[in-house]
């Protein structure tokens, strides 16, 4: 499931063309016809904390690098501007994947049953 989540594919079938654009993801899969964005309250804010959460880890990774590479002369204000530009492009870069990857997270934690909102049509 995390692969096919990585190439921003229906976590459960595989199948392609689940987003209808960066933002924008299909109500179901064309495929298999799972619920894609699952109906409960607070559903949304899980993608968003994986989103939220990769775009801090590249950053302290990139800083953390940037600081052990160019030791004792770190570029201050290189990692100043460009940490505040990648905290400004990160989330949007990841934004679909993190979509599909709190997907995927979420159907190995709550498999499908019949009659729940995010069940198969």
């Amino acid at each position: 499931m995390l692969s096919r989540a990585l190439r921003r594919r229906c976590p459960n079938c595989g199948a392609g063309a689940i987003f209808l654009g960066w933002f924008r993801m299909r109500p179901v899969c064309p495929s298999c016809g799972l619920v894609l964005e699952r109906e409960e309250q607070g559903y949304v804010v899980g993608s968003y904390m994986f989103n939220i959460i990769a775009a801090e880890l590249l950053f302290a990774a990139v800083f953390v690098a940037a600081l052990v590479l160019t030791w004792p002369t770190p570029p201050w204000t290189l990692l100043q501007y460009g940490g505040a530009v990648l905290m400004i492009l990160a989330p949007i870069i990841f934004y679909p994947f993190s979509k599909t990857l709190f997907l995927a997270f979420d159907l190995v934690f709550r498999p499908v049953v019949p009659g729940d909102p995010g069940a198969h049509r």
